[in-house]
């Protein structure tokens, strides 16, 4: 995480023969055309986030909204779009800088969305914008009803945000969560997250809405399928991120979260970060090729 902040270290990361390689292990590469043929190759439902988040100019917020509308167009001129959603995280779509601004900005990727065939997913960030981000879902479901939520079973409150979004065709993907966040909000033991996690996967699938599960922990998958079982629930799916556990992936017939984009370096580090064996990884194919 603090290499994701420093400039020494992007440098070289960005600069290295093989870190492009690597990369591209994780991000589906820079441009709309690059993403649209990883989606291609995939052969997997997937969901793709343009990379960029905390937006504090308001011409950048309108530029990832027409990087949306461009991939869009894209994903339906290559009859991509049925099974390629996209994620949108509403920090980059101007949040920080006005909530009705966001709301107007997802309101046209949603537009978009639906014209081309294909759903929109809310990305949640820090806590401090759970409540602003679960507003803007509400009101977006007033014309959309199939925006989808995302939930993060680290904080306190997400039980309880569980059972309110646990209606009739509510779309709703579940997360452990990846942000630093102080005890007062969040649970800090994994093993109590992953608790967390159960709890919460129970009251989705108890409840009549469509639970999007992502996470790569084997415990959790099993669990999951034996809980959907125990509920006779068949209308759900897992979701994974973009290069890890690939052949998983296939078995379980995952929904992939594919980022791409010019801002790949924070994301790449924020991977490396919450998984030990994705450094190992990276520093393995860095020694190889050096």
């Amino acid at each position: 995480m603090a290499a994701s902040r420093n400039e020494t270290v992007r440098h070289l990361v960005a600069n290295a023969p093989i870190s492009r390689d690597v990369v591209k292990r994780f991000v589906a590469g820079e441009s709309t055309a690059e993403a649209v043929e990883v989606v291609r190759g995939l052969g997997l439902p997937v969901t793709l986030d343009y990379l960029g988040e905390d937006t504090r100019d308001e011409a950048q917020a309108e530029r990832t909204v027409q990087a949306y509308l461009e991939l869009l167009d894209a994903l339906h001129a290559a009859g991509l779009a049925v099974n390629a959603e996209v994620s949108v995280k509403l920090s980059a779509v101007g949040q920080s800088l006005d909530e009705a601004l966001a709301l107007t900005n997802a309101s046209r990727i949603c537009a978009a969305a639906e014209q081309c065939g294909t759903t929109v997913t809310l990305d949640m960030e820090d806590h401090t914008t759970t409540d602003s981000t679960l507003r803007v879902l509400h009101e977006l479901r007033r014309s959309w009803p199939w925006v989808g939520a995302v939930l993060q079973s680290y904080l306190h409150r997400t039980l309880d945000d569980c059972k309110a979004l646990s209606g009739p065709g509510s779309r709703v993907r579940l997360v452990k969560g990846a942000y630093a966040e102080p005890a007062e909000v969040a649970i800090q033991d994994p093993s109590e997250v992953d608790l967390n996690y159960v709890r919460c996967l129970n009251v989705l699938l108890a409840g009549e809405g469509y639970p999007m599960f992502a996470t790569h922990d084997p415990r959790l998958i099993e669990i999951i399928g034996e809980r959907a079982r125990w509920y006779d629930k068949t209308d759900f799916e897992y979701q994974m991120l973009y290069g890890i556990r690939t052949e998983e992936q296939r078995r379980l017939g995952t929904r992939v979260y594919v980022p791409y984009g010019e801002q790949w370096y924070g994301y790449l580090m924020r991977r490396l970060a919450e998984r030990p064996a994705n450094v190992t990884f990276f520093l393995r194919s860095l020694a190889s090729r050096s």
